[in-house]
């Protein structure tokens, strides 16, 4: 299983707005679900919640930080897959295909 696994850390919006633009840069915001930090690894242990972050650098160099944030700032972890997409969207609906016609009803003939 050649499997990529993310998250999305969601933090209230009291510590967004404690937090001010230095948070802002991490912040990836989708409509449908809200602002949120994608990681690449989590770590609840210890007096913070470390958040791993993959990034570019000015040059485009890859970089990663890890961001040390209070625990009582989290209101949500989510596991993404590479596999499926994130968030709520529309989604197609399957199609069933139509049942079949019923078979013609023939009256008896009536006898003389």
């Amino acid at each position: 299983m050649n499997d990529t696994t993310s998250f999305a850390v969601f933090l209230f919006p009291q510590a967004i707005e404690t937090l001010g633009p230095v948070i802002k840069p991490y912040l990836t915001d989708v409509p449908a679900v809200g602002p949120h930090i994608v990681c690449s690894e989590v770590d609840p242990a210890g007096p913070f919640f470390t958040l791993t972050v993959q990034g570019r650098s000015a040059d485009g160099r890859a970089v990663e930080a890890e961001l040390l944030v209070p625990h009582a700032f989290i209101k949500l972890v989510v596991s993404l897959h590479s596999e499926h997409g994130f968030g709520f969207g529309v989604r197609e609906k399957a199609v069933a295909a139509p049942a079949p016609a019923p078979a013609p009803v023939v009256a008896p003939a009536a006898q003389t």
